[in-house]
């Protein structure tokens, strides 16, 4: 049998979404768009920075994206602290993003 021991919620809490929810929702966002943006990101310098054909180093950059896609969302939810996954993940996605516009247009 099941007896819950827990107090009362105030009335004043009741309505606002608790610290874990919130950091949950921002888990999720940043798994998502974030993990997106990070994949994009990454798949389009490996794109630009292999040597070779540009259709070959395209598909390559394409085919590894989804792995970093998923590795990153994984990795989203395993770490303990959500303010290294929120730096790591959208730095990652800012800095390649820089160093993108930065190399410009591959020749």
């Amino acid at each position: 049998m099941f007896i819950d021991r827990r107090q009362p919620q105030p009335a004043s809490r009741q309505g606002r979404p608790s610290r874990r929810g919130t950091a949950m929702a921002v888990r999720c966002v940043t798994a998502l768009v974030g993990g997106y943006a990070f994949a994009a990101v990454v798949a389009t310098l490996i794109a630009r920075l292999l040597p070779g054909d540009r259709a070959e180093a395209t598909g390559w950059g394409l085919t590894l994206s989804f792995l970093f896609y998923a590795a990153i969302g994984l990795w989203c939810f395993h770490e303990r602290r959500l303010a290294r996954v929120v730096a790591i993940t959208w730095g990652v996605a800012l800095a390649g993003g820089g160093l993108l516009w930065l190399l410009g247009v591959r020749p």
